[in-house]
């Protein structure tokens, strides 16, 4: 069994310790939904964001600081020639087995929630107006509610989330499908939305959209209550 990895000074830091400070978004949406092309634009408007897929990536990179514990836990085979995570081989392995998803979060989870920390406290400390969480499974988590003062989903027909994966990631019709099947449902996403971003065109569609929900988050209020 791999060693637990080891505890950061900011493990001791509670994300509820912003709540009150500086208002909290969380920014989700299925796969292909367009959920990094909103980030990119609120943090060009001046937001902080935090975005934990991408934090997935770096501590899973050659060098990622969850490397060694992925190594000892599922062997070399399961590393790239790079030294990074083969993910594509981790992929098929974690929708086969769920022993190994369970495996693999326990490792990556502790750490991607350290350097979440991190970094929110950091723009926080740094005068943002406010901090964007991206989350592809804030609903499935079911951790990020009670914390969050608005939540956003980014939204668009599985047929384009579909379309747009297997343009961008290379993979076929059917390792899609099964991604989407591991992740909520779009019902079950636009349930928890206070905002919903459409995003079926391009951006002349979606740029008023998260200007408006960049102008909300502006003048959001400690404490205050969201709205749907």
């Amino acid at each position: 069994m791999a060693s637990t990895p080891h505890q950061n000074p900011t493990d001791q830091f509670d994300l509820t310790a912003l709540k009150g400070r500086i208002p909290l978004l969380g920014l989700t949406g299925g796969i292909g939904s367009g959920k990094t092309t909103v980030s990119d634009l609120l943090g060009q408007l001046g937001a902080g964001v935090i975005d934990t897929d991408l934090i997935a990536h770096q501590i899973t990179a050659p060098g990622g600081i969850a490397i060694p514990f992925i190594q000892e836990q599922f062997g070399s085979e399961f590393l790239d020639p790079l030294g990074a995570l083969d993910r594509g081989k981790m992929r098929t392995l974690v929708f086969e087995k769920l022993e190994a998803r369970r495996s693999l979060e326990h490792i990556t989870h502790p750490l991607i929630r350290q350097e979440t920390i991190r970094q929110a406290l950091e723009l926080s400390k740094a005068g943002r107006p406010y901090l964007v969480f991206v989350i592809p499974l804030l609903v499935e988590s079911g951790n990020w509610q009670g914390l969050l003062d608005h939540i956003a989903v980014v939204d668009c027909p599985e047929e384009t989330q579909i379309k747009r994966v297997m343009e961008r990631n290379k993979l076929t019709l059917e390792e899609v499908k099964k991604i989407l099947e591991a992740q909520a449902s779009r019902d079950e996403r636009l349930s928890q939305a206070n905002t919903i971003l459409h995003n079926e065109g391009g951006l002349a569609e979606l740029n008023p959209q998260i200007q408006d929900l960049h102008e909300k988050m502006m003048g959001f209020k400690p404490n205050q209550s969201t709205s749907s």
